[in-house]
């Protein structure tokens, strides 16, 4: 495949890894930008998620949503890690496009990623779907196409609620429609209570944890990748979390000056209100 290095929207770069990765230019920003796609990928989301452990002893159809697509490194590196699992695996993923996994697909032999997966790629650049057989499972992978804000609020069905979510969206600042409280709040409500679900994501801010608490999640502190110390986890249950927020977190968030989650489209930071406080006081993991 010909190595393009420039696009409208987006280019090629390499990383201090040596790896290469994308940057959008409209939104200033490089995907996996520290260790590269695959390592932050196995870091943030397989490792993090317990997918190998949960898989192993998982009967029936395991549901992954994957909140952001963009050059599928996430979800290609979560089929890759698990293949030698039996169980069926549903895949939905979401994005509003897919320019960025169509310029990652042109320059797949910079990126290294793709791999055994060229043919269900072009299968989900041109459908938007398809079933297959991955070492000893069976795969129904999805592409959901348009804005995810839209989708959460509107009346179509989003089917068989997840296991696991792959949360991984363009920065607050960049694209705050993607992380206000109404929008977790929606996505907290589609899942089954009774069907432990956690959902990683490389933010460790407090605003992102007062914002996910205040959604109805557990919260927890995440592992390291990159340059991040810490990242964080959520999820419906608490046993899914190593390590939970603690009261000295709450303390901490309450003092903060950038605490209170944004409820509309629009970046900005605030200290908590004391409506948010008593509500995070409240929460179930705190008490």
């Amino acid at each position: 495949m010909p190595l393009i290095t420039t696009a409208p929207n987006f280019k090629l770069v390499r990383l201090a890894s040596g790896d290469h990765s994308i940057h959008s230019l409209a939104h200033g920003e490089t995907f996996h930008p520290v260790i590269g796609p695959v390592a932050e990928a196995e870091a943030l989301y397989v490792n993090q998620l317990r997918l190998r452990e949960r898989l192993k002893s998982h009967v029936g159809e395991f549901v992954v949503w994957d909140v952001g697509l963009g050059a599928a490194a996430n979800s290609l590196t979560v089929l890759r890690t698990t293949r030698e699992f039996t169980c069926p695996i549903r895949l939905v993923s979401f994005d509003n496009t897919i320019e960025p996994l169509a310029f990652a697909f042109e320059n797949a032999a910079a990126l290294g990623y793709f791999g055994d997966y060229e043919g269900q790629i072009e299968a989900i650049l041109n459908q938007h779907a398809i079933r297959f057989t991955d070492g000893a499972r069976e795969v129904d992978w999805r592409l959901r196409l348009g804005d995810f804000p839209t989708l959460l609020s509107g009346t179509s069905e989003f089917g068989v609620s997840p296991h696991a979510i792959l949360f991984d969206a363009y920065s607050p600042s960049k694209n705050p429609a993607m992380w206000t409280l109404p929008l977790f709040a929606k996505l907290f409500q589609k899942l089954d209570p009774q069907r432990p679900c956690a959902l990683p994501t490389y933010s460790r801010s407090t605003i992102m944890r007062v914002t996910l608490l205040l959604a109805g999640f557990f919260v927890g502190v995440g592992h390291a990748t990159g340059k991040k110390e810490e990242t964080t986890i959520a999820a419906n249950t608490l046993e899914l979390l190593k390590e939970p927020l603690d009261m000295r977190w709450l303390h901490r968030a309450r003092r903060s000056h950038s605490a209170e989650p944004i409820v509309e489209e629009v970046y900005r930071i605030a200290p908590l209100s004391p409506e948010s406080w008593e509500k995070l006081r409240m929460h179930p993991q705190f008490q």
